[in-house]
């Protein structure tokens, strides 16, 4: 079946995203560039693992975490993750204008996690935890801040992809771009899982 042929809700297959041999190729690709992701995560979280107590005489975590702050991010990013989860359901029964609204909603969510973290490190700055105050901070604001950056992309990613289809719909050239991209969101919800353990919960009570 072409990518670009004329679908319906009784011809859209059961796995568009893996329906044409180019769909296959991107999922491939895609879990290629996940591992790689995955050594550099597990890179910055060794890294912050050992240098967490490396305070220099400055802020510690116990003086900044605040988290009732953290849970609400995280409550924002996981249910972002549920909500793109109900898109890809849409998706895959060929209901375009459902997933577009399920994952304008996901987009959301992760602003509003964006907001957040920018404003709690708006708030450590204020509060003497800068890049260079220690090795615990430049550990912490490389390790959290790049997941940020990684949530900005995927957010990038996704109204780039609601945008540039708007008008022509859903369609197996398409789809696999909307999964990928969806699998990518997963993952990084996954990564903040374990910073939100890692980091957030450890540096309260370890």
């Amino acid at each position: 079946m072409h990518a670009e042929e004329k679908l319906t809700a009784e011809t859209f297959p059961a796995s568009p995203e893996r329906a044409t041999l180019e769909g296959k190729n991107k999922f491939l690709g895609f879990w290629f560039f996940l591992g790689g992701e995955t050594v550099l995560f597990a890179s910055l979280f060794g890294t912050f693992i050992a240098l967490r107590d490396k305070t220099a005489q400055g802020p510690t975590s116990h003086d900044l975490f605040e988290l009732p702050l953290v849970f609400v991010a995280t409550m924002l990013l996981l249910t972002s993750s549920l909500t793109s989860v109900y898109a890809i359901y849409h998706m895959k029964n060929f209901d375009f204008k459902k997933m577009q609204l399920w994952f304008g909603i996901t987009v959301l969510l992760g602003l509003g996690f964006l907001g957040l973290e920018i404003f709690e490190f708006n708030h450590y700055v204020h509060e003497g935890l800068k890049y260079s105050t220690s090795a615990f901070s430049s550990a912490f604001y490389t390790l959290v801040g790049l997941h940020g950056s990684h949530v900005a992309f995927g957010l990038s990613w996704i109204l780039t992809l609601m945008i540039r289809n708007a008008k022509r719909g859903l369609n197996l050239y398409n789809a696999p771009k909307f999964y990928v991209a969806s699998l990518y969101w997963h993952f990084i919800d996954v990564v903040w899982v374990f910073i939100f353990t890692v980091v957030y919960l450890m540096g309260m009570v370890g």
